[in-house]
């Protein structure tokens, strides 16, 4: 399949988006890293006090981990937020921790595309380790059938992928609003900056969900071909 030049002609765009994308949210990141908050919080603080504000206090935060590893458990009710996000006092420290928030308050919203994403995990775990199989067997014996199993199994991926888009988006919304009611962000500048933050950190889940699709067509055209 690497070397189909439909298969390439199809991926290569977004995969160079996805790259643009991934290096946009580093240097992004890395930018507003070394510019302070007027507030002096660290991203714990900050994510803490829009916990608190919201009436959701009682939800763990814990310091995990890997550089931009920053998430939000529904499981155990708990953001694990990545040192440089923790212990950071920047834009982009208060940006990502306010937006991981963002996910708990959704939570205790019950935030539809929240939940729904929550109960695709498991299907999409099964999607995106299996797909390849019946691809690489349909393929090889000339069968549509297996080649359809396989665009089913993707198909879920990119369901999951287009769930994530809103919910990403409602989160971002949910962090801007929330640092300026508690205080966190205190000038337009620094508002600008966490928007830059966020907009770049949504760009990702834009061109991953772009290269998804762009796969899944070449699924459907390949099980298309076979079928004829």
């Amino acid at each position: 399949m690497p070397f189909d030049p439909l298969y390439l002609i199809l991926t290569v765009p977004t995969l160079l988006l996805s790259l643009w994308a991934q290096y946009k949210v580093k240097s992004t990141f890395e930018r507003f890293s070394k510019v302070g908050v007027r507030s002096g919080m660290t991203g714990a603080e900050a994510a803490a006090a829009i916990l608190r504000a919201s009436g959701l206090d009682g939800l763990h935060i814990e310091r995990h981990e890997g550089f931009l590893s920053d998430h939000y458990d529904p499981r155990t009710r708990t953001l694990r937020l990545s040192p440089q996000v923790h212990d950071g006092r920047s834009i982009s420290a208060v940006a990502v921790a306010a937006h991981e928030a963002g996910h708990s308050l959704q939570h205790a919203a019950e935030y539809g595309p929240l939940t729904l994403r929550s109960q695709l995990v498991p299907v999409v775990q099964i999607g995106s380790q299996l797909w390849f199989l019946p691809f690489v067997a349909g393929m090889l014996l000339n069968m549509s059938g297996l080649i359809w199993a396989s665009v089913v199994l993707f198909g879920c991926v990119v369901v999951f992928q287009m769930v994530t888009l809103p919910t990403e988006f409602d989160a971002s919304k949910r962090a801007r609003a929330m640092l300026a009611s508690v205080g966190i962000v205190r000038t337009q500048e620094e508002e600008e900056g966490v928007a830059k933050v966020l907009n770049a950190a949504a760009l990702t889940y834009v061109a991953g969900l772009l290269s998804s699709l762009a796969q899944l067509i070449y699924l459907i055209l390949r099980a298309q071909e076979r079928r004829e």
